[in-house]
């Protein structure tokens, strides 16, 4: 049984909804990745997303580009992300970690030299942007060959077709993206996202983690009373970017409590 399905387990059990928050690897400083990792799970986070910097990460936005090319600059590549996932191990075994980013660098690795190196390291679950569900049967092998959990993305454009080709690949969660278009856009429509859950809860049998447009604890509350998990990038990310030398792992705690406090009051709105 894998560290996402014990840890959703474990938080229905108790009532509770998932935080999912993500930074990008190598990013501001290649030394700070873990401690900010041990800093997200100390603050409240359920599950990391770990971002795996891309030369052209074509589904973000600008915060989450600059925050990839700065980790590129600072000499971040995929086997130092696999590298940091392990030195977090060292003094965490509980807390799942899904790497999130694009095939090039996992192509370049060479798929199934990738999930053993993942499974080495400690990873549990890969989110591929874009690796579509409907050609993505060999990297959901690969993944569940070396019991690593592949995670797929669902949007408001999504048809009940992707739902179903979703709901037979994907394992752990599903991450729906309340918003057309990139990371840190638009404004959030909770009617929209309330109406859909329930589809993709039916169709794909997992639960489903909610991002894009959450930056505070009012829209983190409200997601996590109609989603069962709460994802959280852009906004941390700009946190990082605006705290002075130093204080970055006290600046994101402080975001994530925050956070951890309007996912908790979730249950009061439902």
């Amino acid at each position: 049984m894998s560290r996402i399905h014990t840890t959703f387990e474990a938080l229905q059990a108790r009532g509770r909804k998932a935080l999912i928050p993500f930074i990008t690897a190598g990013f501001p400083r290649l030394e700070l990745t873990v401690p900010l990792m041990h800093t997200l799970v100390e603050a409240g986070a359920d599950i990391i997303e770990l971002g795996v910097p891309f030369s052209d990460p074509m589904a973000d936005g600008p915060t989450i580009q600059r925050s990839s090319e700065k980790a590129l600059a600072n000499g971040m590549n995929l086997r130092k992300v696999l590298e940091a996932v392990a030195n977090f191990r060292a003094d965490d075994n509980d807390t799942p970690v899904v790497l999130m980013g694009y095939a090039n660098p996992i192509e370049a690795m060479g798929l199934e030299n990738f999930a053993k190196a993942a499974l080495d390291a400690g990873v549990d679950g890969v989110l591929v942007v874009d690796y579509p569900p409907e050609e993505s049967e060999t990297f959901a092998a690969a993944m569940l060959a070396q019991s690593l959990d592949p995670i797929f993305l669902l949007a408001p454009t999504s048809s009940q077709a992707r739902f179903q080709q979703v709901g037979r690949l994907a394992h752990g969660y599903v991450y729906y993206v309340s918003l057309k278009g990139v990371t840190g856009s638009g404004a959030l429509n909770m009617e929209e996202v309330a109406a859909r859950i329930p589809e993709i809860r039916s169709a794909v049998g997992l639960p489903v983690g909610v991002g894009f447009g959450i930056r505070d604890a009012a829209t983190a509350a409200h997601m996590a009373a109609i989603a069962d998990a709460v994802v959280v990038g852009s906004r941390i990310i700009e946190e990082l970017e605006q705290a002075p030398a130093g204080q970055e792992q006290a600046r994101v705690a402080a975001l994530v409590r925050e956070l951890r406090r309007g996912v908790d009051s979730a249950g009061s709105q439902e």
